[in-house]
């Protein structure tokens, strides 16, 4: 189960990616880029935090080249277009990755026993992504800025944390329910935390 939601969170923040760079008029290359940026910097970065060197995205390239075929087929004329003009779809897409992502974080600190750290881990692994994607694109990482993104990533992590001793599988698929659901709300609904 964890390698199909590793792989299903890698599709969802692929094309999420790839919709930020056709938005940014990037071309082919950067749609890539941006797809597997996307895709595999979250768990980059938690990689290192923890000593994973080289990187699992690194190790196994199954992460990198599903982000590139996807971020290909986002390219397609007819998918970008359909995609582009649903902001719902959209929203969606990148909410199933912050799920998947901040569980996974969640599950990697497990061996540590540091509650603190696998909260850490899964908002990191959740945002982490998403920022370096906004910041190639010369956007504001929209962790700052909008509709609650990073709350619910955290969020998340703590409700897979409380639920990780009654059962690993269970605990990650509500959290990453909760995630969703609570991206989803807050983009329709406009929650945003307050500002300076």
């Amino acid at each position: 189960m964890y390698l199909f939601l590793e792989i299903l969170g890698t599709i969802a923040f692929a094309v999420s990616g790839a919709m930020v760079a056709i938005r940014a008029r990037m071309d082919l290359l950067g749609v890539v880029v941006l797809g597997m940026t996307t895709a595999v910097g979250g768990g980059i970065i938690r990689d290192v935090l923890i000593g994973v060197v080289p990187p699992m995205a690194f190790q196994k390239p199954v992460y990198a080249v599903v982000a590139i075929m996807v971020s290909l087929v986002v390219f397609l004329p007819k998918v970008r277009t359909r995609i582009h003009t649903d902001v719902f779809l959209f929203n969606l897409i990148d909410a199933i990755g912050l799920g998947i992502f901040t569980v996974v974080g969640v599950k990697a600190g497990i061996p540590f026993e540091n509650p603190y750290l696998q909260f850490f881990l899964g908002t990191v692994t959740g945002v982490g992504g998403g920022v370096m994607r906004d910041v190639f694109a010369s956007e504001k990482p929209m962790i700052f800025v909008k509709h609650f993104y990073a709350a619910a990533s955290m969020i998340g992590a703590l409700v897979c944390i409380a639920l990780m001793p009654v059962s690993e599988s269970a605990a990650m698929v509500v959290s990453a329910g909760v995630v969703v659901f609570l991206r989803i709300l807050a983009a329709d609904r406009k929650w945003n935390l307050p500002r300076a």
